[in-house]
């Protein structure tokens, strides 16, 4: 809908912790990013001491590889945020603009009393 509610960008350049024997990066390792980056982006849409309680259901996509000594870039986006649900998407692309992975995911958030 054109809205910007909250978002977060950032990077990541893998390390051999992260891949596999082939060098490339483990599937559990992009969900744990991607999660990660659609929690940051919904907390930076909350005021006060709002913030995500927990992942709801989440679902993640790899397209392409991730290979050790790439450089990644990580964005995450609010789609919808309700009172006490949050829907986000995050993203992870090569430095070529490719698509390497993505992710959408459902939050319950927390609301403060004191707010």
């Amino acid at each position: 809908d054109g809205e910007d509610l909250g978002w977060v960008s950032g990077s990541f350049a893998p390390t051999p912790l992260a891949c596999n024997p082939h060098g490339a990066v483990q599937a559990g390792v992009h969900s744990v990013i991607l999660d990660a980056a659609m929690n940051f982006c919904i907390n930076a849409a909350l005021n006060g001491r709002d913030r995500t309680e927990a992942t709801i259901e989440m679902t993640t996509e790899l397209m392409r590889p991730a290979l050790l000594e790439g450089h990644y870039t990580i964005r995450g986006d609010v789609v919808r945020l309700t009172r006490q649900i949050a829907y986000a998407e995050a993203t992870i692309s090569s430095d070529e603009g490719k698509l390497v992975s993505r992710s959408t995911g459902t939050f319950l958030v927390h609301r403060s009393k004191s707010d």
